[in-house]
Protein backbone atom coordinates (compact mmCIF):
# COMPACT_ATOMS: atom_id res chain seq x y z
CA UNK A 1 0.00 0.00 0.00
CA UNK A 2 1.29 3.44 -0.86
CA UNK A 3 0.45 6.81 0.66
CA UNK A 4 1.71 8.82 -2.27
CA UNK A 5 0.34 12.38 -2.29
CA UNK A 6 2.43 14.74 -4.44
CA UNK A 7 2.00 18.47 -4.07
CA UNK A 8 2.79 19.15 -7.75
CA UNK A 9 1.37 17.63 -10.91
CA UNK A 10 3.39 14.57 -11.84
CA UNK A 11 4.96 14.55 -15.31
CA UNK A 12 4.84 11.49 -17.53
CA UNK A 13 7.62 9.52 -15.85
CA UNK A 14 7.72 6.96 -18.65
CA UNK A 15 9.41 9.48 -20.97
CA UNK A 16 12.84 11.11 -20.73
CA UNK A 17 12.76 14.05 -18.34
CA UNK A 18 14.62 17.05 -19.76
CA UNK A 19 15.86 19.80 -17.42
CA UNK A 20 13.38 22.60 -16.82
CA UNK A 21 14.19 26.26 -16.42
CA UNK A 22 14.98 26.92 -12.77
CA UNK A 23 15.87 23.33 -11.87
CA UNK A 24 18.98 22.98 -9.73
CA UNK A 25 21.95 20.75 -10.46
CA UNK A 26 22.77 18.72 -7.35
CA UNK A 27 24.62 15.53 -6.46
CA UNK A 28 23.08 12.11 -6.01
CA UNK A 29 23.98 12.20 -2.27
CA UNK A 30 22.31 15.61 -1.92
CA UNK A 31 19.15 14.30 -3.57
CA UNK A 32 19.01 11.45 -1.03
CA UNK A 33 19.54 13.90 1.85
CA UNK A 34 16.77 16.17 0.60
CA UNK A 35 14.35 13.27 0.30
CA UNK A 36 14.95 12.14 3.87
CA UNK A 37 14.93 15.66 5.32
CA UNK A 38 11.70 16.67 3.58
CA UNK A 39 9.89 13.56 4.79
CA UNK A 40 11.28 13.93 8.32
CA UNK A 41 9.98 17.51 8.51
CA UNK A 42 6.58 16.22 7.45
CA UNK A 43 6.38 13.26 9.81
CA UNK A 44 8.07 13.19 13.24
CA UNK A 45 7.76 9.38 13.41
CA UNK A 46 10.59 9.07 10.87
CA UNK A 47 14.15 8.62 12.12
CA UNK A 48 17.51 7.68 10.57
CA UNK A 49 19.67 5.01 12.19
CA UNK A 50 23.01 3.57 11.13
CA UNK A 51 26.77 3.56 11.53
CA UNK A 52 28.31 7.07 11.47
CA UNK A 53 25.11 8.76 10.24
CA UNK A 54 25.12 11.39 13.02
CA UNK A 55 28.38 12.72 14.49
CA UNK A 56 30.40 11.90 11.37
CA UNK A 57 27.70 13.23 8.99
CA UNK A 58 27.51 9.87 7.26
CA UNK A 59 30.27 7.65 5.90
CA UNK A 60 29.51 9.08 2.43
CA UNK A 61 28.21 12.45 3.71
CA UNK A 62 24.66 11.63 2.71
CA UNK A 63 23.30 12.65 6.13
CA UNK A 64 25.53 15.74 6.41
CA UNK A 65 23.86 18.41 8.57
CA UNK A 66 20.87 16.28 9.51
CA UNK A 67 21.97 15.83 13.13
CA UNK A 68 22.06 19.60 13.56
CA UNK A 69 18.50 19.94 12.25
CA UNK A 70 16.78 16.91 13.74
CA UNK A 71 18.82 16.14 16.85
CA UNK A 72 20.21 12.90 18.33
CA UNK A 73 16.79 11.30 18.93
CA UNK A 74 16.09 11.17 15.21
CA UNK A 75 19.59 10.93 13.67
CA UNK A 76 21.10 8.06 15.61
CA UNK A 77 24.57 6.53 15.48
CA UNK A 78 24.47 2.78 15.95
CA UNK A 79 27.04 0.25 17.13
CA UNK A 80 28.74 -1.84 14.44
CA UNK A 81 25.98 -4.45 14.62
CA UNK A 82 23.71 -4.65 11.58
CA UNK A 83 21.74 -7.52 13.08
CA UNK A 84 21.13 -5.46 16.20
CA UNK A 85 19.97 -2.21 14.65
CA UNK A 86 17.98 -3.98 11.92
CA UNK A 87 16.15 -5.78 14.72
CA UNK A 88 15.57 -2.48 16.49
CA UNK A 89 13.93 -1.23 13.29
CA UNK A 90 11.52 -4.18 13.31
CA UNK A 91 10.31 -3.35 16.82
CA UNK A 92 10.14 0.39 16.14
CA UNK A 93 8.10 -0.11 12.98
CA UNK A 94 5.70 -2.48 14.70
CA UNK A 95 5.10 0.20 17.35
CA UNK A 96 4.21 2.79 14.72
CA UNK A 97 7.50 4.53 13.94
CA UNK A 98 9.02 4.85 10.44
CA UNK A 99 12.70 3.89 10.54
CA UNK A 100 15.20 4.59 7.77
CA UNK A 101 18.10 2.19 8.26
CA UNK A 102 21.38 2.93 6.53
CA UNK A 103 23.66 0.02 5.72
CA UNK A 104 27.10 1.43 5.00
CA UNK A 105 27.18 -1.33 2.38
CA UNK A 106 24.51 -3.84 1.44
CA UNK A 107 27.29 -6.40 1.78
CA UNK A 108 26.96 -5.87 5.54
CA UNK A 109 23.22 -6.57 5.38
CA UNK A 110 24.07 -10.25 5.11
CA UNK A 111 24.76 -10.41 8.84
CA UNK A 112 21.23 -9.03 9.41
CA UNK A 113 19.59 -11.51 7.04
CA UNK A 114 17.39 -13.08 9.73
CA UNK A 115 15.89 -9.69 10.60
CA UNK A 116 15.47 -8.26 7.10
CA UNK A 117 14.41 -11.46 5.33
CA UNK A 118 12.78 -13.59 8.02
CA UNK A 119 11.01 -10.90 10.04
CA UNK A 120 10.52 -7.64 8.11
CA UNK A 121 8.79 -8.92 4.92
CA UNK A 122 6.73 -11.57 6.72
CA UNK A 123 5.34 -9.61 9.65
CA UNK A 124 2.22 -8.26 7.90
CA UNK A 125 1.32 -11.74 6.63
CA UNK A 126 2.06 -13.55 9.87
CA UNK A 127 0.07 -11.07 11.97
CA UNK A 128 -2.98 -11.44 9.75
CA UNK A 129 -2.66 -7.84 8.61
CA UNK A 130 -2.59 -6.40 12.15
CA UNK A 131 0.82 -4.76 11.79
CA UNK A 132 3.65 -4.59 9.31
CA UNK A 133 7.19 -3.28 9.15
CA UNK A 134 7.29 -0.08 7.04
CA UNK A 135 11.09 0.23 7.18
CA UNK A 136 13.32 1.70 4.48
CA UNK A 137 16.68 -0.05 4.33
CA UNK A 138 19.11 1.88 2.17
CA UNK A 139 22.82 1.94 1.38
CA UNK A 140 25.48 1.15 -1.20
CA UNK A 141 25.05 -1.90 -3.42
CA UNK A 142 27.43 -3.52 -5.87
CA UNK A 143 31.07 -2.99 -6.72
CA UNK A 144 32.13 0.29 -5.14
CA UNK A 145 35.59 0.46 -6.68
CA UNK A 146 38.30 -1.94 -5.50
CA UNK A 147 36.50 -3.04 -2.35
CA UNK A 148 37.15 -6.74 -2.89
CA UNK A 149 34.84 -9.72 -3.00
CA UNK A 150 33.23 -9.48 0.44
CA UNK A 151 32.39 -5.76 0.18
CA UNK A 152 31.00 -5.72 -3.37
CA UNK A 153 27.78 -7.71 -3.13
CA UNK A 154 24.91 -7.01 -5.53
CA UNK A 155 22.06 -8.22 -3.36
CA UNK A 156 19.08 -7.60 -5.63
CA UNK A 157 19.25 -11.04 -7.26
CA UNK A 158 19.37 -12.68 -3.83
CA UNK A 159 16.79 -10.54 -2.01
CA UNK A 160 14.25 -10.18 -4.83
CA UNK A 161 13.40 -13.85 -4.36
CA UNK A 162 11.70 -13.02 -1.03
CA UNK A 163 8.03 -11.87 -1.13
CA UNK A 164 6.77 -9.06 1.05
CA UNK A 165 9.09 -6.17 0.25
CA UNK A 166 9.72 -3.69 -2.55
CA UNK A 167 13.11 -2.97 -4.15
CA UNK A 168 14.07 0.37 -5.72
CA UNK A 169 17.35 0.93 -7.58
CA UNK A 170 17.74 4.50 -8.93
CA UNK A 171 20.22 5.41 -11.67
CA UNK A 172 20.33 9.21 -11.30
CA UNK A 173 19.78 12.00 -8.73
CA UNK A 174 16.30 12.93 -10.02
CA UNK A 175 15.01 9.40 -9.59
CA UNK A 176 16.92 8.93 -6.33
CA UNK A 177 15.01 11.73 -4.63
CA UNK A 178 11.59 10.90 -6.07
CA UNK A 179 11.87 7.18 -5.41
CA UNK A 180 13.24 7.59 -1.88
CA UNK A 181 10.38 9.92 -0.92
CA UNK A 182 7.94 7.32 -2.23
CA UNK A 183 9.79 4.59 -0.32
CA UNK A 184 9.53 6.48 2.97
CA UNK A 185 5.76 6.87 2.53
CA UNK A 186 5.26 3.18 1.71
CA UNK A 187 3.54 0.96 4.26
CA UNK A 188 5.50 -2.02 2.91
CA UNK A 189 9.22 -2.46 3.69
CA UNK A 190 11.49 -1.11 0.97
CA UNK A 191 15.05 -2.07 0.08
CA UNK A 192 16.62 1.00 -1.51
CA UNK A 193 19.83 0.17 -3.35
CA UNK A 194 22.27 2.96 -4.17
CA UNK A 195 25.75 2.90 -5.73
CA UNK A 196 28.84 4.40 -4.14
CA UNK A 197 30.14 5.05 -7.65
CA UNK A 198 27.20 7.37 -8.42
CA UNK A 199 26.97 9.43 -5.21
CA UNK A 200 28.88 12.32 -6.79
CA UNK A 201 26.86 12.25 -10.03
CA UNK A 202 25.03 15.49 -10.73
CA UNK A 203 21.68 16.13 -12.45
CA UNK A 204 18.74 18.50 -12.45
CA UNK A 205 16.42 18.04 -9.48
CA UNK A 206 13.33 20.25 -8.99
CA UNK A 207 13.19 22.29 -5.78
CA UNK A 208 9.47 21.60 -5.34
CA UNK A 209 8.16 18.37 -3.86
CA UNK A 210 7.67 15.38 -6.17
CA UNK A 211 7.35 11.62 -5.94
CA UNK A 212 8.07 8.90 -8.47
CA UNK A 213 5.66 5.94 -8.32
CA UNK A 214 7.06 2.43 -8.00
CA UNK A 215 6.66 0.01 -10.89
CA UNK A 216 6.99 2.58 -13.67
CA UNK A 217 9.99 2.31 -15.98
CA UNK A 218 11.60 5.27 -17.73
CA UNK A 219 12.34 5.29 -21.46
CA UNK A 220 15.88 6.68 -21.51
CA UNK A 221 16.50 6.37 -25.24
CA UNK A 222 14.23 5.36 -28.11
CA UNK A 223 14.91 3.06 -31.05
CA UNK A 224 13.49 0.11 -32.95
CA UNK A 225 16.42 -2.31 -33.39
CA UNK A 226 16.48 -3.87 -29.92
CA UNK A 227 15.16 -3.39 -26.39
CA UNK A 228 17.88 -2.90 -23.77
CA UNK A 229 16.61 -3.28 -20.19
CA UNK A 230 18.56 -2.33 -17.06
CA UNK A 231 18.42 -0.60 -13.66
CA UNK A 232 20.81 1.26 -11.37
CA UNK A 233 24.39 2.01 -12.37
CA UNK A 234 24.42 -0.28 -15.46
CA UNK A 235 21.88 2.06 -17.10
CA UNK A 236 24.83 4.37 -17.74
CA UNK A 237 26.70 1.55 -19.49
CA UNK A 238 23.61 0.93 -21.64
CA UNK A 239 23.46 4.58 -22.69
CA UNK A 240 27.16 4.47 -23.63
CA UNK A 241 26.51 1.34 -25.69
CA UNK A 242 23.45 2.90 -27.35
CA UNK A 243 25.51 5.93 -28.39
CA UNK A 244 28.19 3.65 -29.83
CA UNK A 245 25.60 1.60 -31.74
CA UNK A 246 23.96 4.77 -33.08
CA UNK A 247 27.21 5.57 -34.92
CA UNK A 248 26.51 2.45 -36.98
CA UNK A 249 22.86 3.34 -37.54
CA UNK A 250 21.55 0.96 -34.85
CA UNK A 251 19.02 2.70 -32.61
CA UNK A 252 17.81 0.88 -29.49
CA UNK A 253 15.22 1.36 -26.77
CA UNK A 254 16.90 1.76 -23.38
CA UNK A 255 14.56 1.12 -20.45
CA UNK A 256 15.51 2.07 -16.88
CA UNK A 257 13.35 -0.13 -14.65
CA UNK A 258 13.82 2.01 -11.47
CA UNK A 259 12.23 -0.69 -9.33
CA UNK A 260 12.52 -4.45 -9.73
CA UNK A 261 9.77 -5.22 -7.20
CA UNK A 262 7.35 -4.19 -8.53
CA UNK A 263 8.73 -4.79 -12.03
CA UNK A 264 7.21 -2.84 -14.92
CA UNK A 265 7.06 -5.86 -17.20
CA UNK A 266 4.32 -4.22 -19.30
CA UNK A 267 6.72 -1.53 -20.54
CA UNK A 268 9.29 -4.19 -21.41
CA UNK A 269 6.72 -6.25 -23.32
CA UNK A 270 5.48 -3.19 -25.19
CA UNK A 271 9.02 -2.36 -26.30
CA UNK A 272 9.86 -5.95 -27.28
CA UNK A 273 6.74 -6.15 -29.42
CA UNK A 274 8.13 -3.15 -31.31
CA UNK A 275 11.77 -4.27 -31.61
CA UNK A 276 11.53 -8.07 -31.62
CA UNK A 277 14.74 -8.33 -29.60
CA UNK A 278 15.80 -7.87 -25.99
CA UNK A 279 19.05 -7.56 -24.07
CA UNK A 280 18.87 -7.43 -20.25
CA UNK A 281 21.82 -5.82 -18.47
CA UNK A 282 22.17 -6.72 -14.79
CA UNK A 283 25.09 -6.29 -12.38
CA UNK A 284 24.10 -9.45 -10.46
CA UNK A 285 25.73 -12.81 -11.12
CA UNK A 286 23.97 -14.62 -14.00
CA UNK A 287 22.49 -17.69 -12.30
CA UNK A 288 18.98 -16.95 -10.92
CA UNK A 289 19.51 -13.21 -11.43
CA UNK A 290 17.00 -10.40 -12.02
CA UNK A 291 17.93 -10.69 -15.71
CA UNK A 292 16.91 -14.35 -15.62
CA UNK A 293 13.48 -13.39 -14.29
CA UNK A 294 13.00 -10.65 -16.91
CA UNK A 295 13.94 -13.04 -19.72
CA UNK A 296 11.56 -15.68 -18.34
CA UNK A 297 8.63 -13.25 -18.23
CA UNK A 298 9.40 -11.97 -21.73
CA UNK A 299 9.37 -15.54 -23.06
CA UNK A 300 6.14 -16.32 -21.20
CA UNK A 301 4.31 -13.21 -22.38
CA UNK A 302 5.56 -12.35 -25.88
CA UNK A 303 7.51 -15.30 -27.24
CA UNK A 304 5.86 -15.04 -30.66
CA UNK A 305 7.14 -11.48 -31.07
CA UNK A 306 10.81 -12.41 -30.60
CA UNK A 307 13.05 -12.49 -33.68
CA UNK A 308 16.03 -13.69 -31.65
CA UNK A 309 16.46 -15.40 -28.30
CA UNK A 310 16.82 -12.97 -25.36
CA UNK A 311 20.39 -12.19 -24.31
CA UNK A 312 21.65 -11.40 -20.80
CA UNK A 313 24.66 -9.31 -19.86
CA UNK A 314 25.62 -9.97 -16.24
CA UNK A 315 28.74 -9.72 -14.16
CA UNK A 316 31.06 -12.68 -14.69
CA UNK A 317 30.24 -15.69 -12.52
CA UNK A 318 33.25 -15.25 -10.22
CA UNK A 319 33.88 -13.40 -6.93
CA UNK A 320 34.41 -9.68 -7.46
CA UNK A 321 38.09 -9.01 -8.29
CA UNK A 322 40.04 -6.36 -6.38
CA UNK A 323 42.29 -5.19 -9.26
CA UNK A 324 40.81 -2.14 -11.00
CA UNK A 325 41.18 -3.50 -14.54
CA UNK A 326 39.75 -6.89 -13.59
CA UNK A 327 36.79 -5.32 -11.78
CA UNK A 328 35.94 -3.25 -14.87
CA UNK A 329 36.09 -6.35 -17.05
CA UNK A 330 34.03 -8.37 -14.57
CA UNK A 331 31.13 -5.86 -14.63
CA UNK A 332 28.71 -5.24 -17.49
CA UNK A 333 30.29 -2.63 -19.75
CA UNK A 334 29.81 -0.85 -23.05
CA UNK A 335 31.69 -3.44 -25.07
CA UNK A 336 29.73 -6.39 -23.70
CA UNK A 337 26.40 -4.63 -24.30
CA UNK A 338 27.29 -3.60 -27.87
CA UNK A 339 28.29 -7.20 -28.62
CA UNK A 340 25.06 -8.53 -27.10
CA UNK A 341 22.87 -6.21 -29.18
CA UNK A 342 24.76 -7.13 -32.37
CA UNK A 343 24.31 -10.79 -31.50
CA UNK A 344 20.52 -10.34 -31.50
CA UNK A 345 20.85 -8.67 -34.93
CA UNK A 346 22.99 -11.54 -36.29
Amino acid sequence: MSTLSPTIELPDFTKPLPPREGDRIIQFREALREAMSEEMRRDDRIFLLGEEVAQYNGAYKISQGMLDEFGPKRIIDSPISENGFAGLAVGAAMYGLKPIIEFMSWSFSLVAADQILNNVPKMLYMSGGQWGCPVVFRGNDGAGGQLGSTHSWCVEGLYSNVPGMKIAIPSNPYDAKGLLKTAIREMDPVFFLESERMLGDKAHVPAEEYYIPFGQARLVREGDACTVVSFGRPVHFCVEAAEELAKEGIEVDVLDMRTIKPLDIDSIISSVKKTGRVVVVDQCWPFASVASEVVTQVCERCFDYLDHQPVRVNTDDVPTPYAKNLEAEYLPNKGKIVAAVKRTLD
